[in-house]
């Protein structure tokens, strides 16, 4: 059996301009979201259950001004890699515009997809459903836990709107999307760091396909909302617990009201960016 993890490349702690809202990304600060990082780690226990192997896909696009180049990404794909050792058998970058017609051509005539539900520059997680959807197969997306059942066969447990949740039974082909919290990524062990620095890394060049504007299918863009995702409870005694959920005694700046004309308003808004710290 074949499964392909997806990742994306992006800068862990972009900085931004508290003025603008203008995002500056540094490669030496790229890595992978733990999304990836539980995708990753799913596809190696479902690898180890089925005795199957994994290939680890990315995709890179000269488009994406905030993206990394090539040996950048080349680098990171090898180092993530690493954690897999003799289970991972394939590292490809992928070259292309669209990230779901170019994975499902690298992925091709793979048993599983596995993907992160969201990536680190707060995409919106629909290239897990694109993917599935040109390969013609099943799909589970959010999910929050997976448990293989048998050869081709894992029982997911997804997340719903309104705090709830659903098991679904997902037999292969079939592409799934986990949340950061399902799995923690193992660590690599020396042979395999030493190893990766010379591992191959396979290149695929994809030509886009026309895209289809049509205006049934447009809607109104709103502000991006994060998916809610499970959070361990707070320990302790009642009395902590509460102090921990409320925050009660954690430092804050008591919210305000200040109703003055706009250039003052401007000059607190400076003074109060700089109390926070955002400014000089």
């Amino acid at each position: 059996m074949r499964i392909v993890v997806c990742v994306k490349w992006g800068d862990t702690r972009p900085e931004i301009d508290p003025l603008t809202g203008e995002v500056t990304v540094d490669a030496r600060r790229g890595g992978f979201s733990a999304a990836d990082e539980a995708a990753f780690e799913t596809a190696l226990q479902l690898a180890q259950e089925w005795s199957a192997t994994v290939a680890v896909v990315s995709v890179r696009s000269d488009d994406d001004e905030s993206g990394p180049d090539a040996e950048t990404l080349d680098a990171a794909l090898r180092a993530f890699a690493a954690a897999g050792g003799d289970l991972v058998d394939r590292v490809v970058r992928v070259e292309c515009g669209d990230a779901a017609s170019g994975i499902a051509e690298a992925a091709a005539g793979a048993d599983l997809v596995v993907c992160g539900d969201v990536s680190l520059d707060g995409g919106s997680g629909s290239t897990p459903a694109f993917v599935a959807h040109r390969l013609g197969a099943a799909q589970a997306l959010g999910v929050v836990g997976l448990t293989a059942l048998g050869a081709g066969v894992v029982e997911a447990t997804r997340r719903l709107g309104g705090g709830r949740t659903e098991r679904v039974r997902v037999r292969v082909p079939a592409g799934v999307s986990v949340a950061g919290a399902v799995a923690r990524l193992r660590r690599a062990s020396l042979p395999a760091v030493q190893a990766a620095a010379t591992r191959p890394v396979e290149v695929h060049r994809v030509v886009d396909a026309p895209v289809r504007h049509d205006a049934a299918h447009e809607r109104e863009r709103g502000a991006w909302r994060p998916r809610a995702h499970l959070v361990a409870a707070p320990v302790g005694s009642p009395r902590e617990r509460i102090v921990s959920l409320t925050g009660a005694l954690v430092d804050r700046t008591p919210p305000r009201v200040v109703e003055v004309e706009p250039s003052a308003a401007a000059d607190a808004i400076i003074e109060q960016l700089r109390d926070w710290g955002y400014l000089p």
